[in-house]
């Protein structure tokens, strides 16, 4: 198996690719970072098939870089374009800047993705429209249909639900994981009846989850978070604790500004500061030696060479500790963290 990869390897890609041949080579081209944040919406199967691609690529071309790239630009575009404005909108953006032969095969590949997830009907719907066909919903059947929402469409809904509705929902998509074509067949009938639309699920998807329930938080308005949070904590402290947790990690730091970065580094433990960046980016370390004092950074660097032997566990608990200290500081708007809502205007 691993000389037949080796073999593969030497040998070079023809010029016509396949897609799985293309999927790899983006996954190359997007860098280890990226490429990861692709993963998390592959099932296990489709994890595997795509490991293998990148394992057996062999040599590429600038040119077949660039198609590959080309490609995965243009089919993103489309997709936005068409949940945004509908088939004829994008049907005429497409034709004017790309042709109509490559606006037709753009338009058919895409429609097959769109056409296949569930509730997709739910995607360029106003989210007050939305709200008076859910809010009479179980707020189960409103989680499910949320976890097909993207993050922030699903923030506005969720804004919006009646207090008593509104925690249930929350931990319904925390606590979703994988569910059953059947079971969302049973909820499409039921929506079939009241939106005229229904669209099968061939396998189980995964749904929901901390994560995603993270990702709407970051989007939701401060003064809904904090009413959110506070009634969570009530009923499920462990819950409201995990989502926060989620909410702002390690490598959000890149996004914050170097006001707030200067701010945050003068509570943290050196030692701490050391541990956190071992197994970070270049990118975050000169975040960090450009916004503390030059003995501080040298000192930094200096020990970054010689610690050596250093525990995952550990760094990752260093980095924790960081982020409890940004996520205080944030709390008494000593910093600013970069997140989705309307939080006012920032006067400088």
């Amino acid at each position: 198996m691993a000389e037949a990869l080796e073999n593969k390897k030497s040998e070079e890609i023809p010029e016509i690719m396949d897609s799985r041949q293309k999927a790899a080579i983006l996954v190359v081209s997007l860098g280890a970072d990226r490429a990861s944040q692709i993963y998390k919406y592959l099932s296990e199967q489709e994890i595997e098939d795509l490991t293998y691609e990148v394992a057996k690529l062999g040599k590429t071309s600038n040119t077949q870089v660039e198609k590959a790239l080309d490609e995965f630009y243009k089919l993103c575009l489309t997709h936005k374009m068409m949940t945004d404005g509908g088939l004829d909108y994008a049907r005429s953006v497409l034709e004017k800047a790309f042709g109509e032969s490559t606006a037709r095969n753009l338009l058919e590949k895409v429609s097959k993705t769109l056409q296949s997830k569930p509730f997709n009907f739910f995607m360029k719907g106003d989210p007050k429209a939305l709200l008076s066909l859910l809010q009479n919903e179980r707020p189960q059947v409103i989680a499910l249909i949320m976890s097909y929402m993207e993050p922030q469409q699903a923030a506005q809904v969720l804004e919006q639900l009646p207090n008593e509705k509104r925690i249930p929902t929350l931990e319904g998509m925390a606590n979703m994981d994988r569910v059953s074509p059947e079971a969302i067949a049973i909820v499409e009938e039921e929506m079939k009846r009241k939106f005229a639309a229904i669209i099968t699920s061939e396998d189980n998807m995964n749904l929901g989850g901390i994560d995603y329930v993270a990702d709407v938080m970051n989007h939701v308005d401060r003064s809904s978070e904090r009413q959110i949070f506070d009634e969570l904590d009530k009923n499920n402290p462990d819950l409201s604790r995990t989502i926060r947790d989620k909410m702002f990690v390690f490598e959000n730091i890149i996004d914050m500004d170097p006001r707030s970065v200067q701010r945050f580094v003068r509570d943290c433990d050196t030692k701490d500061i050391v541990f956190a960046l071992k197994t970070a980016s270049e990118e975050m370390k000169q975040i960090f030696f450009s916004n503390m004092s030059k003995r501080m950074a040298e000192t930094v660097k200096s020990d970054l060479e010689i610690a050596t032997n250093i525990r995952l566990k550990d760094v990752e608990e260093a980095q924790q500790r960081i982020v409890n200290i940004i996520r205080s500081l944030e709390e008494k708007g000593e910093v600013i963290i970069n997140k989705g809502g309307d939080d006012g205007d920032i006067i400088v």
